[in-house]
């Protein structure tokens, strides 16, 4: 079974208190992220991540306050979600970074056709934040038929009740929970 891991958001801005758009409680997920990117590595697993990397004056700004601004400090991926071999989308490497300035990962429109490409079985899921762009990126991998699992202990929101609704949304629809530990010990699937 061919699996991917996909990484979503783990930037500075949003794990760190010092960050522009901080998600409280972010920077305990950090070693779990850090696991999980090991993981990959160490196992030739290729990871998907995306990024928000926004213009000085992103219209996004009327909704959120700036972040993640390109070139920015706050713009940089947290350093234990990275392989030391990457690219930036449309390269091939171990871990291929796609940029975005929207919530949604797939208004870039190079990821599906990368995903058409991959052609994988299975996808991981994990970052920040669940009920934004984690949604996001988890339900349009359902959309391609393959397994996906969302990694609990390994996602952040900004509020709990708007994630418990979009987990069990993403289990109606299909989706799976897994850990960590699981993932990492191989265990495929299990209950929260």
């Amino acid at each position: 079974m061919k699996t991917i891991f996909f990484d979503v958001d783990t930037q500075l801005d949003f794990v760190y208190p010092a960050g522009a758009l901080y998600i409280p409680g972010a920077e305990n997920i950090v070693e779990a992220l850090s696991a999980l990117t090991r993981f990959a590595g160490q196992n030739e697993i290729q990871i998907i991540s995306t990024v928000d990397a926004h213009s000085e004056n992103d219209p996004e700004f009327k909704i959120w306050k700036p972040h993640c601004v390109a070139g920015t400090l706050g713009q940089q991926k947290v350093a234990k979600t990275l392989l030391n071999s990457r690219a930036i989308l449309p390269a091939r490497a171990p871990q291929i970074i796609v940029e975005k300035q929207k919530l949604d990962c797939f208004t870039n429109p190079k990821l599906m056709p990368l995903i058409e490409e991959l052609r994988a079985d299975r996808y991981v899921v994990y970052g920040v934040t669940s009920e934004l762009c984690v949604r996001c990126a988890a339900f349009g991998l359902l959309k391609t038929g393959a397994q996906i699992e969302l990694v609990t202990d390994a996602i952040k929101s900004l509020r709990s009740g708007d994630e418990q609704e979009m987990v069990e949304r993403f289990q109606v629809e299909g989706g799976r929970l897994t850990t960590v530990a699981r993932v990492i010990t191989g265990s495929r699937t299990g209950e929260r």
